[in-house]
């Protein structure tokens, strides 16, 4: 086969990516293209439909990862056997990298990198050894639709002793990522739900949740976390907050405004909160923050995170803490719902945190990233005061406040230029908001491996154009 007619609408809301890939979608499920059939290439496809290949490579990703087409090295693209997959409909999100994001840098400071380097390899390779077995072979068979109960046992363990989250292994579901579970939440929480985001805030759940703005109320941040004055007068009832790190500022959301969100939950029954948790694990001054879900006393919020930070971004594992209202309502609507990990890789992760591995590897790395930062932090201290810090108290990303007329798009432009990757802050913000009138720069430092902090720190002072004030 090597075309494809299908008609995009250009002028549509929806993405042209997010029509091919239904139209494909539908057009194996029909049988109109059939089993075993090789799909054109993405270039002769992109040719004869006269868009980019960009496009037709978007719609073709998630075609593989949901299992309708497998990409096969030098072959091409090729339709699956459709009655091996458990087939459930539901409306698809695509989260798209920018175009941009493909350019190759010498320094990438996103947020979302870690330490590869620290990576305990061999241990893992112990683990999977030990799981990949014929003695295992029942994990050849579809688990728990909420994932395997050893691993949400070791998930409940870890929370309690780790962020105080009090559950069960019943409340707790597994996903292969947080925009896998977000939707599913955003589906259980019903058509009438109006969401509240940070604004600035976590593209994802941006990008999920400003779908239908109608749904949806941008409420702002500032140094002690979210505004909470601004949600009670919204017409928000579910609030989605990252309380122990806010992304992207890192403000921590401090006592008081804790004691208010969820006395605005308590006020009404159809309230929730919805804490992402992700990268509570590193923190570096004070006492560890507990969750807002450990002191909810009414069953208000739902408990979000993953394993990105703490071990790898690939493992695909997220989990989500459901109040016992909730996890009941989720048995009756989702119960023939197939888990989307693997069972292998739950398996292996239950293994590595059940023999301590996983406990010891946190505690290294908060050693090497409290390092990275001390160095941040020092090597930041000769630009004071024509630049800040903030937001260093825990994670993997801090933010710079550069005192400066130049706008934060030519900030950025020029680290570009220089071949260094940085965000800054406006790309995060949802609507105009006046609290960020100074150009603001998002560092993610995980990924930066220690000796090349200072040098690097330096490389993007230089670029944009900003002199030691101190030595």
């Amino acid at each position: 086969m090597d075309f494809l007619m299908f008609q995009l609408e250009t002028d549509s809301i929806i993405p042209l990516y997010e029509q091919l890939y239904t139209e494909i979608k539908q057009a194996i499920i029909n049988g109109t293209i059939e089993e075993g059939v090789k799909l054109p290439s993405k270039r002769k496809l992109a040719e004869y439909l006269s868009v980019s290949q960009t496009t037709v490579e978007f719609a073709y990703s998630q075609l593989v990862a949901e299992g309708f087409i497998s990409s096969e090295p030098r072959r091409g693209f090729y339709v699956q056997n459709l009655a091996e997959l458990a087939l459930i409909e539901q409306r698809t999100s695509f989260i798209v990298q920018d175009e941009g994001s493909r350019d190759s840098y010498s320094i990438d400071f996103s947020p979302g990198k870690i330490d590869t380097d620290s990576f305990p390899f061999s241990i893992w390779r112990k683990c999977s050894k030990e799981v990949i077995s014929e003695s295992n072979k029942d994990l050849l068979l579809l688990g728990h639709p909420q994932g395997d109960y050893t691993l949400r046992q070791q998930i409940c363990t870890y929370l309690y002793q780790s962020r105080g989250v009090r559950c069960t292994p019943e409340q707790i579901i597994l996903g292969s990522g947080t925009e896998q579970l977000m939707p599913l939440i955003i589906r259980l929480l019903g058509e009438k739900a109006v969401f509240g985001i940070e604004n600035p805030g976590y593209p994802l759940t941006h990008h999920l949740l400003l779908d239908d703005r109608e749904k949806t109320v941008p409420i702002s941040v500032d140094t002690d976390g979210v505004i909470v004055s601004q949600l009670e007068h919204s017409n928000a009832n579910v609030m989605y907050v990252t309380p122990s790190h806010q992304f992207p500022t890192g403000a921590v959301l401090s006592a008081t405004r804790r004691t208010q969100l969820l006395s605005w939950a308590y006020q009404a029954e159809n309230r929730y909160i919805i804490e992402d948790d992700y990268d509570s694990e590193f923190r570096y001054t004070g006492r560890p923050i507990p969750s807002l879900q450990g002191i909810d006393q009414n069953e208000r919020v739902i408990y979000l995170s993953t394993f990105s930070k703490s071990l790898m971004p690939s493992l695909r594992i997220a989990y989500a803490v459901l109040p016992k209202q909730l996890i009941v309502k989720y048995k009756q609507k989702y119960s023939y719902y197939a888990a989307t990990v693997p069972r292998m890789d739950q398996q292996i992760l239950s293994k590595f945190m059940e023999s301590g591995y996983f406990a010891k590897h946190l505690n290294k790395m908060r050693k090497i990233y409290k390092r990275k930062l001390e160095i941040i932090t020092k090597t930041i201290a000769a630009y004071d005061p024509l630049v800040t810090i903030s937001g260093e108290q825990a994670g993997m990303h801090l933010l710079l406040t550069f005192e400066t007329v130049k706008p934060e798009s030519e900030l950025i432009a020029y680290a570009k230029q220089a071949g260094i990757r940085v965000y800054g802050i406006q790309e995060y913000v949802s609507t105009p908001d006046n609290l960020f009138n100074k150009p603001k720069i998002v560092l993610g430092f995980g990924g930066i491996q220690v000796e090349k902090i200072e040098t690097s720190i330096e490389q993007l002072m230089e670029a944009l154009k900003i002199k030691k004030l101190s030595s």
